[in-house]
């Protein structure tokens, strides 16, 4: 590993400091923070997380924004996240999206299957060199930051979140 592949590493710094500095990650970071629970979580230098932060291109390649579920709108139609209803769904679709991306513990060692804070169970393997996050078999670019309270990640891809 070359010195620029290796995370910075800041023992009395929280997630919550440092997942907005990294421009590739803008748009994970602004749903993070938008969500009470996970703000909190990531700004508690005494609970550790992995966040999985998938990069902005990533996100942006989704057939859907992360607040869009295709059942809402078989159900209510066009207007599915119109009004104070809507936007609760929108809301609740948001927070979905972000506990996918939360490991509750860190360090996350390979192969140790875990339960991310949306309840799915993940784990990483290596593949050629790099870490996967398995079952979804998507490719962690780096691992960015190493902070008082856990470590983030960058993937090349989106979690499952439905």
């Amino acid at each position: 590993m070359s010195s620029s592949d290796k995370p910075s590493v800041q023992p009395s710094v929280a997630l919550a400091d440092i997942i907005g500095t990294n421009r590739g990650l803008t748009s994970f970071s602004s749903f993070a923070r938008m969500q009470p629970a996970t703000d909190d979580r990531l700004s508690d230098l005494s609970t550790n997380t992995t966040v999985l932060a998938p990069l902005n291109s990533a996100v942006d390649a989704l057939p859907r924004k992360p607040w869009e579920q295709p059942t809402d709108y078989d159900s209510l139609g066009a207007d599915a996240y119109e009004g104070d209803g809507g936007q609760d769904r929108a809301k609740a679709n948001l927070q979905r999206f972000v506990e996918a991306h939360l490991v509750p513990s860190s360090p996350w060692e390979k192969d140790e299957k875990v339960k991310t804070l949306g309840g799915k169970e993940v784990w990483w393997v290596e593949k050629d060199g790099h870490r996967v996050v398995m079952p979804d078999e998507v490719e962690v670019e780096r691992v960015a930051s190493q902070v008082g309270n856990g470590e983030l990640w960058i993937l090349k891809g989106v979690l499952n979140y439905a």
